[in-house]
């Protein structure tokens, strides 16, 4: 067993930055950190290789993937299939979410 400090807590990005990732755990299947995005912040993430599980801890933005529009806030759970184009905007309160991506980030991309 391992607890997991910190995970889904808002950290601010370094100066300059629109957004900071803390990864706080790594395996071979699974790997988990924290997204943060400072209210009015930048989402400038690209698609990964990877399946992935948003859970909101704080924060309300919207998020645009596959085509679809979503609210979100604390409490709300998120798939995003790996390759799917998605972004978080209209970010009105500094946003947290915990990130799960299921094999660990990055295992496809080096894998291929």
């Amino acid at each position: 067993m391992r607890v997991i400090e910190d995970a889904g807590s808002f950290t601010s990005p370094d100066d300059g930055a629109g957004n900071h990732w803390t990864e706080q755990l790594r395996v071979a299947d699974l790997s988990v950190g924290t997204y943060s995005i400072p209210r009015g912040g930048a989402d400038d993430q690209v698609p990964h290789t990877e399946d992935e599980i948003y859970v909101v801890t704080a924060g309300h933005a919207t998020l645009e993937a596959g085509g679809q529009v979503a609210q979100v806030g604390p409490g709300s759970v998120i798939y995003v299939p790996a390759g799917e184009v998605h972004q978080f905007t209209g970010i009105t309160a500094d946003l947290a979410a915990l990130v799960l991506f299921a094999p660990a980030e990055g295992a496809r991309a080096s894998a291929g």
